[in-house]
């Protein structure tokens, strides 16, 4: 069995600091079955001042709970300008001295798993992966430049829109293997019409997903007190995400307006966590008098677990784009449905899980009006409300990490099954 793998994520340096997320998580369990998995990120703590400190080498070592993470040194930055670029393409050109000299120190991988957000890590993998006769697990969990031209950053006409989907294609094209975190990856390169060019079996789906010990762990150790959460008066609704632009919570306050102007006092929302658009949003609502709405601020993430299971329903929101049909893979949807609470959902998706588990109610088409609808459909059906709670509990056992891992150890030994015929058949028409 093939067990030494590299895992690169550039923003897997949050994870070192965490001590979770989809890569530790991975590694984790990769290690409970005999593998030595090693995560790649670099020196620079993304959205933060804080940086690993490399000295005068292009990366240093650490280890946490026996994970190898290996800093790739870049210069810092902070917001989304021409710095963090530079950072990017400087993480992109130390990956390839840094591979070499760790490999010749501590031996070369049997894979790479080259993770997005940005192309440049998958870019990378390939190249590297090549040269050193291994294969490369190219994993998509974010879409480049569709996502960019899906919220409207980036027209699809533009030259540069232009450049970046021949590279997105270059790269489906010679990965040795492809993950993505949504089940409609296959459909999305056929929609691209690409199909003719990429072989569409060598795409899978490995999702997002939760530690489920670890969030009822932290729900019993972590427990927060919040009077207006304990508060059986109400049925609280709540949101637990960023506040910002792109999450238009602003519809959420539409939508709370109409419940309020409907007479239903008892229902309530709570909105847990920060953002630019945060007090924007309190002086409207003081301003239209919506009283329904309570703003609670940033929690610490361990205290999420007992939020949400002491809420009535827990709503998924953020700004509905065409990238829905494809699937969900939000984060936090998973751990809506490791707390066992009904889910609504603001707007449709393609390969529903709320639907396929019948665990929530999905608005059909996202606007207040229809938001609130879904809300008062389940507030006026206890019964009906409480089994979805237990079908979003039941649901989420697929996506604990224990089950991904499972999943992504049939990949990695697939495709180095793939890899030595391939290679045997090169050798013996040599």
């Amino acid at each position: 069995m093939k067990k030494n793998i590299w895992i690169w994520n550039h923003y897997a340096t949050n994870m070192y600091k965490d001590q979770a997320g989809r890569h530790y998580w991975f590694a984790e369990n990769l290690i409970k079955k005999g593998f030595n998995p090693t995560i790649f990120c670099a020196s620079t703590i993304h959205n933060s001042k804080e940086s690993i400190d490399t000295g005068n080498q292009k990366y240093t070592l650490d280890t946490v709970n026996s994970i190898p993470f290996v800093f790739v040194k870049t210069p810092s930055y902070m917001g989304n300008g021409k710095q963090r670029i530079k950072n990017m393409f400087a993480f992109y050109k130390n990956l390839y001295p840094v591979a070499k000299k760790y490999a010749n120190q501590y031996g070369k991988p049997d894979v790479i798993i080259a993770s997005s957000v940005h192309p440049l890590t998958l870019v990378a993998g390939i190249k590297i992966a090549k040269k050193m006769g291994i294969p490369c697990i190219c994993e998509v969990r974010d879409l480049w430049p569709e996502s960019l031209v899906a919220y409207g950053s980036l027209k699809r006409s533009s030259a540069i829109a232009k450049i970046l989907y021949q590279g997105e294609k270059w790269i489906y094209k010679k990965a040795d293997s492809i993950i993505m975190t949504w089940e409609g990856g296959k459909k999305y390169i056929i929609d691209q019409g690409w199909d003719d060019k990429i072989d569409v079996t060598k795409v899978n789906h490995v999702s997002n997903g939760v530690i489920i010990d670890t969030f009822d762990k932290n729900s019993e150790e972590y427990k927060i007190v919040d009077s207006d959460l304990d508060n059986k008066e109400y049925k609280n609704i709540v949101y637990a995400g960023s506040i910002r632009k792109v999450n238009n919570l602003g519809m959420l306050l539409d939508a709370a307006k109409i419940i309020q102007n409907r007479g239903k006092k008892d229902i309530r929302f709570l909105i847990y966590g920060s953002g630019d658009e945060s007090e924007a949003l309190k002086k409207r609502c003081y301003e239209e008098n919506i009283n329904n709405v309570i703003f609670k601020g940033r929690v610490e993430k361990k205290y999420v677990p007992s939020i949400l299971k002491k809420s009535y329903i827990n709503v998924l929101h953020n700004s509905s784009t065409s990238l829905d049909k494809y699937g969900q893979s939000q984060n936090k949807f998973f751990e809506y449905l490791a707390a066992g609470k009904c889910i609504v959902q603001t707007y449709s998706t393609g390969y529903s899980i709320c639907e396929r588990a019948d665990c929530g109610v999905s608005a059909p088409v996202q606007n207040a009006e229809e938001i609130a609808e879904a809300i008062i459909e389940v507030y006026k059906n206890e019964s009906k409300n409480q089994q979805m709670g237990k079908n979003a509990r039941k649901a989420s056992y697929e996506f604990d990490f224990i089950r991904l891992t499972e999943k992504l150890i049939k990949i990695v030994e697939s495709v180095n099954e793939r890899k030595e015929l391939t290679n045997e058949l090169v050798r013996k028409s040599g």
